[in-house]
């Protein structure tokens, strides 16, 4: 006889799996033979109630009748079937039972039929989970894995081996490393290895699953797996179900990637800077190599042409790849046929997917073309750099080797960041291009540092400012006065640009006509502050009158100090200025501490004049706030690092200046504001240049006083000076004499010029004027102009001093004054 294990399955939870389905034996006539212990427990009959019965009296009607036929026929020929009848109960009630019907031939010419049942809600919920999983095996588009206890596949769906490419079966009885790449499967292998030891399931983990056959194919998945057990307990394996999100996740990508740009693409106002960020940015998410070219007129802040007009410059390239034909700072030449010339021509991003390197790309030898070949490139997206319609340049995105090709988002995500970025280019470069104009501008009007002065030995240094706020209106000033004095200026003009580059220029033009006064450092503060004062009225005025503000400048700080290289005297004041510091000959070094005085043009308030005598050979140290501001906003350290720097009083200046900025300023650091530096060391007139003498106030005094500077001139060696000097003098004195009071002072003063001084405790200022034929008077001032280079007039608290100076004769020139040594 035929066995009838067939009809049973191996599941347990199979409602018709041996010991569970009701069993049931009909002979061939339909008689009920066989009659299980499950049978009676589900119907309600025992055996000895069904045994010799027709079948079919166990249905609920006859109705079921043809039904029942259908199944013994279908079972006959076919062999087996299976359905859903309804049976009554012994109690009378329906029941709806779910049979599995197989004809079995005994030995000879009999046949019987097994009928294996369970309640019918059984069998369809245990039928509806079959359908289940065979349909995440055979019909859903989610992945799924199972792995056994040793980690290997058990068995993958279709939706698997569609994504990787590979028939179902190949994975199964393999770990991970037999079919990924191995950095993703070791990934995958430990995900799988965490699940089985903790039992805790993972959600939506995502990470690269990169085929092995496929390395540069970007694959990314969204990982779910739990842990497989049987009610006893026992691990059976892992179960993952495994989506695709490689397009999510590009997309996401090219999302952040546009929001990274807009936080990293442009931060300063340097053209090659912004270009460097750009392709840094696109080679971080979206290119393996990046180039930037731009016309050369953008790279030094001016207007591009019209059009592409010859070569661009590579101005960045990341990553820094040594095989690439051209470089940082090499001019980049482009043939019509290339695809950076059509993206420029025709103002569009190009997109070729497959590329071929070929060398129209650009106008390469064989050499370079041979190099660039090593690189593997094989995609490629060229995009314009266009601003105000303006042609900038153009961005070059290269993928290589194992990635995948460029698709359409991606040149989409290229176009809008460099577009992005071209509007930060052009920013920058206009930037640029007023920074130099403002940096022409002030450089116009500061001046060349004089070092040949009989007072002071000098040295400079002027940094401006780079970035954002650009160029400021510090200035610095070294004033030859009279009387062999020197003026020492410092100013800084609150603002940065033009504005304050021009507003620099005309305090500093009014510094240097108030130094022509020979007024004290406090009157000259006062009169300065009054200018910064007038010039905020006309802002306010001008802004009122145009409806707009504009940006000039309404304040400043200054300090203004004189030297007097004859009594080794200093007098200073300032206005909000910084403190200088003082190095004497024995190297200490210490802040003079001078009346601060309010900032210029506040207006009303009083400045000071600070005094003091200074030794031979002393430095003194002027500067702007810039300077200590340099490094690190460290004021005190600032300073202590300038007190070192100036200890060492017997380097050259020049040395000294750039020690300070050296030790001020970190190497490659561009300061953010304005840096003006002014070191002056003091000299003192050797006795012997000078001559002074106090003479009564008298007639004879001009006769006297033309006997005295004979004598002296002599004495120089200045022979050829004499019949000039003693008629100045004499004029001089006699003026005296006639129009001020008390005692007369005559001084001759030989340096690079002969100075003569006259000096009376009179205020009155001496008038040049015009006498006429019969005037018996009036001439002297007229005839010492004549036969002077310079003369004038300065005040003092006591009085006031009239001084001429002439240029000492060739041969007397060609030595060196002793004041030099």
């Amino acid at each position: 006889m035929g066995t009838p294990s067939m009809l049973f399955s191996e599941s347990p939870e199979d409602p018709f799996a041996l010991g569970h389905g009701a069993t049931a034996v009909l002979d061939d006539q339909g008689t009920v033979v066989g009659w299980s212990v499950r049978a009676q427990e589900l119907l309600g009959y025992s055996a000895k109630e069904v045994i010799g019965r027709a079948w079919r009296e166990l249905l609920v009607d006859t109705r079921d009748l043809p039904v029942a036929r259908s199944v013994v026929v279908n079972a006959m020929r076919s062999g087996g079937w299976f359905g859903v009848l309804p049976v009554r109960h012994r109690d009378g009630r329906r029941v709806e039972m779910g049979f599995r019907a197989r004809a079995i031939t005994r030995d000879g010419d009999g046949q019987e039929w097994v009928l294996v049942g369970a309640p019918a809600a059984e069998v369809i919920a245990w039928q509806r989970d079959r359908a289940l999983l065979d349909g995440l095996y055979r019909r859903s588009p989610v992945g799924l894995v199972t792995y056994g206890p040793d980690r290997k596949v058990l068995r993958v769906n279709r939706a698997i081996a569609k994504a990787s490419g590979v028939p179902v079966d190949a994975p199964v009885g393999h770990h991970p490393r037999d079919f990924m790449v191995q950095d993703d499967a070791a990934r995958a292998d430990e995900r799988v290895r965490h699940v089985l030891e903790t039992g805790e399931p993972l959600i939506f983990t995502e990470q690269s699953a990169r085929a092995a056959h496929e390395p540069g194919r970007e694959r990314i998945v969204s990982v779910s797996a739990f842990r497989m057990e049987d009610p006893s307990g026992r691990v059976l394996g892992v179960a993952e179900t495994i989506e695709d999100v490689t397009d999510r996740h590009r997309a996401q990508r090219r999302l952040a990637l546009l929001n990274e740009a807009s936080a990293r693409v442009g931060n300063s106002l340097d053209v090659i800077r912004t270009a460097r960020e750009l392709a840094e940015v696109a080679v971080d998410g979206l290119a393996d190599l990046c180039s930037v070219d731009l016309m050369k007129p953008v790279t030094l802040g001016d207007e591009p042409p019209p059009g592409v007009t010859g070569p661009l410059l590579r101005v960045a390239l990341s990553p820094p790849e040594r095989r690439v034909p051209y470089h940082e700072g090499e001019v980049v030449p482009i043939l019509p046929e290339s695809a950076q010339a059509r993206c420029l021509d025709e103002r569009r991003t190009i997109l070729d997917r497959q590329l071929t390197l070929r060398p129209e790309w650009y106008v390469m030898d064989r050499r370079r073309i041979e190099v660039a070949s090593g690189l593997g490139v094989h995609s490629l997206i060229a995009v314009p750099l266009v601003a105000r319609g303006l042609i900038l340049g153009v961005v070059s995105l290269w993928r290589s080797r194992h990635s995948e090709p460029f698709e359409d988002d991606d040149a989409a995500v290229a176009q809008e960041i460099s577009s992005r970025a071209a509007v930060c280019i052009d920013n920058a470069r206009r930037f640029t291009q007023q920074q130099n104009a403002a940096l022409t501008l002030q450089r116009s009007l500061l001046p060349s540092a004089a070092t040949d002065l009989p007072a002071v030995e000098v040295a400079c240094r002027y940094l401006p400012a780079s970035g954002e706020p650009g160029i400021g209106g510090d200035w610095f000033d070294v004033i030859p006065l009279s009387g062999a004095r020197v003026a020492l200026v410092v100013g800084d003009v609150v603002g940065h640009g033009i504005h304050a580059a021009a507003s620099m220029g005309r305090l500093r033009a009014a510094v240097r006509t108030l130094a022509s006064l020979d007024l004290e450092p406090d009157e000259v503060m006062a009169r300065l502050d009054d200018l910064v004062s007038l010039l905020a009225a006309e802002v306010e005025a001008n802004a009122h009158g145009n409806g707009s503000a504009d940006e000039q400048v309404l304040g400043a700080t200054c300090l203004y100090a004189v030297y007097d290289p004859v009594s080794r005297h200093c007098s200073l004041a300032r206005a909000g200025h910084p403190a200088p510091l003082l190095s004497t000959p024995d190297g200490e070094v210490t802040v003079l501490d001078p009346p601060a005085g309010p900032p210029l043009g506040l207006g009303g308030l009083p400045f000071e004049t600070y005094d003091l005598d200074l030794p031979e050979g002393s430095l003194l140290a002027l500067y702007t706030n810039g300077l200590l501001e340099a490094r690190s906003g460290d004021i005190d350290a600032a300073l202590e690092s300038l007190r070192t720097c100036l200890s060492a009083v017997g380097d050259p200046l020049d040395h000294t200046c750039h020690a300070v900025i050296e030790a001020l300023l970190p190497v490659g650091h561009v300061p953010a504001d304005d840096i003006a530096l002014l070191i002056a060391r003091t000299r003192v007139l050797p006795p012997e240049n000078v001559a002074s003498w106090e003479l009564p106030l008298e007639a004879t005094s001009a006769a006297r006083a033309r006997e005295l500077t004979t004598a002296q001139l002599t004495e120089w060696g200045l022979e050829e000076l004499a019949f000039t000097t003693e008629l100045v003098a004499s004029e001089l004195v006699t003026n005296t004499y006639r129009y001020a009071e008390g005692p007369v002072t005559l001084r001759l003063i030989r340096t690079q010029t002969l100075i003569c001084e006259v000096s009376d405790t009179s205020h009155t200022s001496p008038h040049l004027r015009r006498a006429q034929s019969t005037d018996e008077g009036g001439r002297g001032l007229f005839l010492v102009a004549q036969l002077t280079e310079r003369w004038g007039t300065r005040y003092t608290h006591d009085g006031k001093t009239v001084w001429t100076e002439q240029p000492l004769p060739p041969t007397a020139g060609d030595e060196k004054p002793p004041e030099a040594d």
